[in-house]
């Protein structure tokens, strides 16, 4: 399978924080432990042509991770609704942290998807409240950050399909931080960890539970399914038979 993982990499080029944490950008960061595991991986980044988001790109992704926070406006509608229908039609999504904001998850979810946040340098434990689920293979009960932005309930999206994990705040907030939807043919995956000014990309459960969801999202080789008009039926139709 091949993954995409797709940054609007701004704030690695304007801010000297991220570039000290970053400094190849979140893409590269996040490519480079997925390729621990998998063989084919990617990168695309919001100033390439088309958002890097090519008709080529897309058709051979069958994973596409999507980091976003600063620039949501700037991701063209015609690529946001490309992306829409390729999951639609089966390939894999994979939203991260601010991602929540962006135009394709918004489409998908169909609500606003907004929430509390707040930067205070707090501890986020994240608590493993479905351990049966392919997405926490290899996490124990729970992931502890030392540091990282708080985001809290009421979190505007549908109920989730799974609610996967749940996260405390230091400050006392909690939130729905692994949740997974189906659209269509298509998986997708929200995870919530991982602002720009904190190292968490480096944790390595935090890129467990990155590799299990792109294992799990992963577009599968099968059947599509038939839409559309569909004259030849499987039986014979015996109001049919009559007016013969």
């Amino acid at each position: 399978m091949h993954i995409t993982v797709w940054n609007e990499n701004r704030h690695e080029k304007e801010n000297p924080d991220v570039q000290k944490v970053y400094p190849d950008g979140i893409h590269e960061a996040i490519r480079s432990f997925l390729t621990e595991d998998y063989d084919s991986v990617s990168t695309a980044v919001l100033d390439e042509p088309e958002h890097g988001l090519t008709d080529d790109v897309l058709d051979k992704t069958d994973v596409l991770i999507w980091w976003g926070h600063k620039a949501h406006e700037e991701v063209r509608d015609d690529i946001a609704a490309k992306v829409q229908e390729r999951v639609w039609n089966g390939m894999g999504l994979v939203v991260l942290h601010s991602g929540h904001f962006s135009k394709v998850f918004k489409r998908l979810m169909g609500t606003g998807c907004d929430l509390k946040w707040r930067e205070a340098d707090e501890k986020e434990r994240i608590w493993v409240v479905d351990p049966t689920h392919p997405l926490t293979e290899g996490i124990g009960s729970c992931i502890e950050l030392e540091k990282e932005e708080m985001y809290g309930e009421h979190f505007d999206i549908p109920v989730p399909d799974e609610l996967v994990m749940v996260s405390w705040f230091e400050g006392g907030e909690v939130f729905r931080s692994l949740c997974t939807f189906r659209r269509g043919s298509g998986k997708i995956v929200y995870f919530r960890p991982g602002h720009e000014t904190y190292p968490t990309y480096y944790h390595p459960d935090v890129q467990r539970v990155i590799k299990n969801a792109a294992g799990w999202a992963a577009r599968k080789a099968g059947e599509r399914p038939v839409y559309g008009h569909h004259p030849e039926p499987l039986e014979t139709i015996s109001s049919k038979e009559e007016d013969e």
